[in-house]
């Protein structure tokens, strides 16, 4: 199984950086600067299709709030299909916030051939073997 690579700085043309956003947009640390520097990522945008990466606002560590935004998120992976998207391990630099918190929300993922996720994610998923309740 193939995984999002801990350090990205390029992307192949049809491919996209999925991170993980302060709600007000702020892309000053962490994922959120790579894909501000590297992939076209705007200040002041915390959510959607920016260049080529994709915000996912993360609520400062507020799970529940997140859920619509990653639902939007897998609802633009099913329609871009031929469209390669790497997930970040959103919201997991928010203290209290781990890969076994966050990671049950991406177990779409394993479905989908466009979608890889932090290895931590699937090793997550795999353990829990649970579904998000959107």
């Amino acid at each position: 199984m193939n995984y999002t690579p801990e350090h990205l700085t390029h992307l192949d043309q049809d491919s996209i950086f999925v991170f993980g956003s302060t709600p007000d947009g702020i892309h000053d640390h962490g994922d959120a600067l790579t894909a501000y520097k590297y992939f076209g990522a705007v200040n002041g945008q915390s959510s959607g299709l920016q260049g080529q990466s994709y915000a996912i606002p993360t609520m400062e560590g507020d799970i529940e709030k997140m859920k619509p935004y990653i639902k939007a998120f897998f609802e633009l992976a099913y329609e871009w299909d031929q469209t390669m998207f790497y997930v970040t391990r959103i919201a997991c630099d928010i203290p209290g916030i781990t890969d076994s918190d966050i990671a049950p929300l991406f177990a779409e993922a394993l479905k989908l051939y466009n979608v890889l996720l932090p290895e931590s994610f699937v090793k997550a998923i795999r353990q829990q073997k649970t579904q998000p309740d959107f």
